[in-house]
């Protein structure tokens, strides 16, 4: 099939009802659209297995599974919960509007449908997915990690680098793994907030920054969502210097080398390729390290380097 060199984005629509298919069809295609059809919900979700499209008209009643429960399975699959959908319905009554909001429809076109109020409706939400997705793949793919929270440590919103973030900052100090760092800040950073808090009182929109530890710090400003707080988690790399970590610790070059890559999160593999040594000799020197320390954990270990340093 020759696919159109290009187009404004594709448009699925979901309805049983010839007449509407085809003036929905023929209105979007002239409009520059990649039009697709499907008569049912269940049609629908299997041609959008082989086909993602940008935005979904979705008819509300339809025979098999109607246009409610059509939304719901594609909102509760992740690789199509992203898919803006705006229902089409004869319905007016409020309960069946927010029905379809709730089932997470992000706009209603009330039939006899009217094509120029159809191509506005489109073009405004594909416009702010669009923008949505830039800024999304511009924070994946960005050197620094943010995490927004509510005024009780809960996380509304979590880049993957705050994630990782978060976990490093957890292991370097030693302290238990946090199961799910998606629901709640780590304990030792949540009591940390909650003081800032209490002695923040009524604040304005200026930044302040703390360190937490060694080569961990946090840049905190309050969002425009009342209660909420945006964190900008930095990270600055531990100074390198085997020699004063071979001093303080009595350790070889060798170990000392080692336990420092090991604080920068390197796994023995990579360590081994590092020190062109094997990942068994790095497990070697780790025990001679530990044995030296008097730890038996990498955590423990990483938390001497933090207080030599």
């Amino acid at each position: 099939m020759i696919e159109p060199t290009s187009s404004k984005g594709t448009v699925l629509i979901v309805d049983d009802t010839p007449g509407n298919l085809a003036l929905l069809s023929d209105t979007l295609s002239e409009a520059g659209y990649r039009v697709l059809v499907a008569t049912d919900g269940c049609s629908a979700i299997e041609q959008i297995q082989y086909i993602k499209p940008d935005i979904i008209l979705l008819d509300v009643m339809m025979p098999g599974i109607d246009g409610f429960e059509t939304c719901n399975r594609l909102k509760a699959n992740p690789t199509t919960a992203s898919i803006p959908v705006i229902f089409m319905t004869g319905l007016s009554e409020l309960d069946d509007l927010l029905r379809g909001f709730g089932e997470g429809a992000l706009d209603y076109i009330v039939k006899p449908i009217r094509p120029a109020e159809v191509l506005a409706r489109i073009e405004v939400h594909l416009t702010q997915t669009r923008n949505l997705l830039r800024a999304e793949r511009l924070l994946a793919h960005g050197d620094f990690a943010a995490v927004t929270v509510d005024d009780c440590g809960g996380i509304v919103w979590l880049m993957s680098t705050a994630e990782q973030w978060l976990r490093d900052f957890t292991f370097q100090q030693g302290l238990p793994a946090e199961s799910n760092v998606h629901d709640s800040l780590p304990q030792s950073i949540l009591v940390w907030f909650q003081h800032w808090l209490q002695r923040a009182g009524n604040i304005d929109n200026e930044q302040e920054e703390f360190e937490l530890a060694p080569g961990f710090s946090i840049r905190i400003s309050p969002c425009q969502q009342p209660g909420e707080f945006l964190l900008l988690l930095q990270r600055e790399a531990l100074p390198w210097n085997p020699e004063s970590l071979r001093d303080s610790l009595k350790l070889t070059f060798r170990e000392a080398e080692i336990l420092m890559w090991i604080a920068r999160g390197k796994t023995n593999k990579e360590i081994g390729i590092i020190l062109s040594t094997s990942p068994r000799t790095v497990n070697k020197h780790l025990e001679h390290i530990f044995e030296k320390l008097g730890v038996s954990t990498r955590a423990a270990a990483v938390a001497m380097v933090l207080q030599a340093n």
